[in-house]
């Protein structure tokens, strides 16, 4: 099997996603015919492994459900796990709780045009939405944008194509009515030269809960927006907290505050545990790679965010 490049863990930040490419080798990788007859059997065996749900699945951990809509499955945490590991080449994550699939069919996962969502949940407690309405997105996506730039020679250093937050191909929204969160980042990646080196659509939701909070993170070319920003509000009404766990349960004398709100979920998400940023991914894959944008991306935001609080 082929693997991807990848880069080391400079700094992991933001909303985990992942890739359609897969790795495992297609028969124009094959050096013979034979082996590319080998490969397309396995990757055949690998897909017909895999066990796809319809209808509504429980997501225990999360204590959520999702009621997929005709059309959509959803792989649970063993298989989505496996794909991404063995069929896509990302490292092992045992934090995945499983996928949303655009089809029924496993080989929508060999669609270099489809889209899928990888399902986590974080347990850090009840996320505020005191801030949703005062966030100022541009100021946001500057401090993001000059953080990315300056880390670019960090990364051409050590091998890995530099990468430019283009804009927000989809502005953050919050529902208060729902308490579900999406955005959509447009991705560029360069050579070392200065080429060109793929262009990806990072979308991220958020289902805000009593307890933590559920990620639903996807990508897919960016000229697959369209399509993306179609589907995605199917995806958001799918999903749910099960009843007593959700946002409007919530009860402040019992329940633990996250240390973070929802201007921290968009910028990169701030962990409570030992102070530390969490470890909430931002993994951006394109064209059999993947590329992290560091601590730094979102430094300049928080320290200005910071500084306002206290002048208030």
């Amino acid at each position: 099997m082929t693997r991807p490049r990848f880069l080391p863990a400079l700094c992991l930040l933001a909303a985990f996603a992942l890739t359609p490419w897969p790795t495992i080798a297609m028969a124009d990788d094959a050096a013979t015919p034979a082996a590319a007859a080998d490969e397309s059997a396995k990757t055949d065996a690998f897909l017909k492994s895999l066990q796809l749900q319809t209808g509504t699945v429980s997501i225990t951990k999360a204590q959520a459900s999702l009621k997929l809509a005709p059309g959509y499955s959803f792989l649970r945490a063993t298989d989505a796990q496996r794909v991404l590991n063995e069929l896509w080449g990302n490292p092992p994550d045992s934090d995945v709780l499983g996928m949303i699939l655009p089809g029924t069919d496993p080989k929508v996962l060999l669609d270099g045009d489809a889209w899928a969502v990888v399902v986590s949940y974080t347990d850090e407690g009840y996320v505020s939405d005191a801030d949703a309405a005062k966030i100022d997105y541009s100021d946001m996506l500057k401090d993001m944008q000059k953080g990315a730039e300056e880390e670019n020679p960090e990364r051409i250093k050590q091998g890995y194509p530099a990468i430019e937050l283009v804009g927000w191909a989809e502005p953050p929204h919050y529902d208060a009515a729902s308490h579900k969160l999406y955005w959509a980042r447009d991705l560029k990646f360069k050579k070392s030269n200065g080429a060109e080196d793929g262009h990806s659509l990072n979308y991220a939701i958020r289902v805000l809960g009593r307890q933590g909070y559920l990620s639903l993170n996807a990508v897919a070319p960016i000229d697959q927006l369209n399509k993306v920003r179609a589907d995605m509000p199917q995806v958001l009404a799918m999903t749910e907290f099960d009843q007593g766990q959700r946002y409007a349960d919530y009860n402040s004398s019992t329940d633990k505050l996250a240390a973070y709100g929802i201007g921290a979920l968009v910028a990169g998400g701030i962990a409570a545990k030992a102070g530390l940023f969490a470890k909430l991914g931002l993994i951006l894959l394109g064209l059999k790679k993947f590329l992290l944008i560091g601590i730094a991306a979102i430094g300049g935001f928080f320290a200005k965010l910071f500084k306002r609080n206290k002048s208030t």
